[in-house]
């Protein structure tokens, strides 16, 4: 079997409610069931652990060589915009070794923007 070395770090805002966790990790169970090779793993900005640099640290203890970071917002906020960005960096000075990518929000991306609209105009069930 082949060591993977290509990791996933859904990240999002994070809430106190437990509850609220449960679509990105139904994303996170889907990219396990759907890539079983890929780790991958849920990061909280605040309020829900793990923190992005206790994940990323667990990937790379892992033997992860290449993360992609990928924000769960639906646009590029403050949280995406400011935040993020000081977070990887300190990732890339700690983790020198290891290839960092962030993906633009996920929202922002054009196959998500036509899903959404999609279900906003399905017919409510009868």
């Amino acid at each position: 079997m082949i060591e993977p070395t290509s990791a996933v770090v859904l990240f999002s805002h994070g809430s106190r409610d437990p509850l609220w966790r449960a679509p990105i990790e139904a994303v996170a169970a889907r990219i396990k069931a759907d890539h079983p090779q890929r780790p991958v793993v849920c990061a909280y900005l605040e309020l829900s652990e793990p923190p992005l640099a206790q994940a990323v640290a667990g990937l790379v203890t892992a033997g992860a060589t290449h993360v992609t970071v990928v924000p769960m917002f639906l646009g590029t906020g403050k949280h995406a915009r400011e935040d993020l960005p000081v977070l990887v960096q300190q990732l890339r000075d700690t983790h020198p070794q290891v290839a960092i990518h962030v993906q633009p929000a996920i929202g922002e991306d054009p196959r998500m923007t036509a899903l959404m609209a999609d279900i906003a105009c399905e017919r409510p069930a009868a």
